[in-house]
């Protein structure tokens, strides 16, 4: 009797030397992006948990906030970062100031993003007249300096808030949209959206299936780099007296209240301005890499 022969085992492929790394795992390889993301969260979390980590109000004028000769107080024991010509904690200001910061980085750069992709998704799909007149009006509002017409826009309106992130909204949306415009009648041209027409696709699940989520590691990066645009945008109009009006803190409003005592005090200017430049530098970081790491064409390059 012949022993029957056991099949041969089946063949287990090896595992590939190098895992699947997910975009955070390719984030966290490049120092600048660590870096960029370190001084993010610093921000974040002094925002959230400003009320925790100083015992001053930012608006409270405190009583031993002032030399004898009523000049601002240097940085100190007491008072870390120096106090304002008013003898408010400087540290509490910039503190609740990042809050402001915050706010309007992520409201007006989202409602920018929003009206971006909007008015270039539908020029660059249905084209013709519609994309015509989408696009000239997009090169009518780039031909304005966006500093100007923010301020022309902020003059018409009450400042607030809001207001500032509303004015920055609408002066910030066009580059996006140039951006969109041109990737989508890209993707519009492409074999496989020939394809969904030639099956009876509508037009909304061509857009939300197929020309949306092509778009979506460009408008990724494009709503990374935008905040630190609108940090600086608004920390501009807070400074020329046309932004967020005092007594609510912003790093911008600030270095204006405290600009008279540059020489006499120059924490007062520093210590705001280099909480700006940090953190408009950290998404300008966590962008690059970003652009990096999502876009095929730039991976490899210096």
């Amino acid at each position: 009797m012949t022993t029957p022969i056991a099949p041969d085992a089946p063949i287990t492929a090896p595992m590939p030397a190098k895992r699947r790394v997910g975009v955070l795992g390719r984030l966290l390889k490049r120092p600048l992006a660590v870096i960029g993301l370190i001084i993010i969260a610093v921000t974040v979390l002094g925002a959230i948990f400003a009320p925790w980590l100083t015992a001053y109000d930012p608006n409270e004028q405190l009583f031993d906030g002032l030399t004898l000769e009523g000049a601002p107080l240097p940085p100190n024991a007491a008072f870390w970062l120096g106090t304002d010509l008013l003898g408010r904690d400087l540290l509490t200001r910039i503190l609740y100031g990042a809050r402001t910061s915050l706010i309007i980085g992520i409201v007006a750069n989202g409602a920018a993003l929003f009206i971006g992709t909007l008015v270039g998704v539908t020029a660059g799909y249905f084209r013709g007249w519609i994309g015509g007149t989408l696009m000239r009006f997009t090169d009518l509002m780039m031909a304005f300096p966006a500093l100007l017409l923010a301020i022309c826009l902020a003059a018409v309106f009450q400042p607030s808030l809001w207001i500032v992130a509303m004015v920055i909204a609408l002066v910030n949306w066009v580059q996006t949209a140039r951006v969109v415009f041109t990737e989508t009648s890209s993707l519009a041209e492409r074999e496989f959206i020939d394809a969904e027409r030639t099956i009876g696709a509508s037009t909304p699940r061509i857009l939300f299936r197929h020309i949306l989520p092509h778009l979506l590691p460009t408008i990724i990066v494009w709503g990374t780099l935008g905040i630190s645009t609108t940090v600086l945008l608004e920390a501009t109009l807070s400074y020329l007296g046309i932004g967020v009006q005092p007594p609510t803190a912003s790093w911008g409003n600030i270095i204006f209240e405290n600009q008279t005592y540059f020489q006499a005090a120059p924490w007062l200017v520093f210590f705001p301005g280099a909480a700006i430049l940090a953190l408009a530098l950290a998404f300008n970081l966590v962008g690059d890499a970003l652009r990096d790491i999502l876009d095929p064409t730039q991976r490899g390059r210096a």
